[in-house]
């Protein structure tokens, strides 16, 4: 049972839920109101355009400018400290903590890589297709790639999380809904940069679907963080003990935690 003496350690716990979300909302309320802009607009078409349907930077590229920065700052931003975040709650107890030293290393590495994707989000940002082209596709590849790896460490990292401890159903879904998403992100995210050159419409449709999808991506890692409410620290340490993982040990509390 949670011990409601200590509420404010509960609230501390409860802080680190608004990265994910904060990241999720930026990006979702800046994918919308280029969209609606442009729509809005008549569809026009704009210097940095090739094909008939605006990619999402040459809308940000034009008016929107500021605005698409300020949101990829904020989305950059927050995609790392939510990795971070869940990094130091496993560290500290308030999260299920990582089995064995390969899952720690794996989520080192997905935070490297969401610091590469995240940093290549905001200059891409910066540096538009109408003005610095080549640049812009340069960020652009750095985003998506340092997404994919850092999608791919968590990935590894969740799934001997799930192998070690099988009744943490969380674990489970957490691991699955994520390999599911990030699959299909880096399917869509290949055919993109193939008719980014070939099938300009289809491309910038491939952009926008992937862009909007993405969002959901950074929110499991709220369905990650949440479930530190009425943790406290070095409280699920217990569970690297290499018996108890073995044995299938479990609480009736601790058994609902990611």
């Amino acid at each position: 049972m949670p011990d409601i003496g200590v509420p404010h350690a509960h609230r501390h716990h409860w802080y680190y839920v608004w990265f994910p979300l904060a990241a999720a909302f930026a990006w979702f309320a800046t994918l919308w109101a280029l969209l609606i802009t442009w729509l809005a607009s008549g569809r026009p078409h704009y210097v940095s355009q090739d094909g008939n349907i605006a990619y999402i930077s040459d809308v940000g590229a034009d008016i929107l400018k500021p605005l698409f920065i300020v949101g990829c700052c904020f989305t950059g931003i927050g995609f790392v400290l939510s990795l971070v975040a869940e990094r130091w709650l496993r560290h500290s107890g308030r999260l299920v903590p990582n089995m064995r030293k390969r899952e720690k290393v794996f989520s080192i590495l997905a935070i490297l890589g969401s610091v590469i994707g995240g940093a290549g989000l905001i200059l891409l940002s910066i540096f538009d297709t109408k003005r610095h082209t080549t640049l812009h596709r340069l960020f652009l590849l750095i985003f998506i790639v340092g997404v994919a790896l850092s999608a791919i460490f968590t990935i590894v990292e969740f799934r001997w999380l799930a192998k070690d401890l099988p009744y943490l159903r969380k674990i489970k879904m957490s691991y699955m809904i994520k390999s599911v998403l990030a699959t299909v992100l880096i399917v869509l995210a290949i055919a993109f940069g193939i008719t980014l050159y070939y099938y300009n419409d289809v491309g910038a449709i491939l952009e926008w679907t992937i862009s909007f999808l993405y969002t959901f991506y950074l929110l499991t890692f709220f369905f990650d963080l949440r479930a530190s409410r009425h943790v406290r620290k070095g409280e699920l340490l217990y569970l690297k003990d290499v018996n108890g993982v073995q044995n299938g040990l479990q609480h009736p509390v601790h058994a609902q935690v990611v």
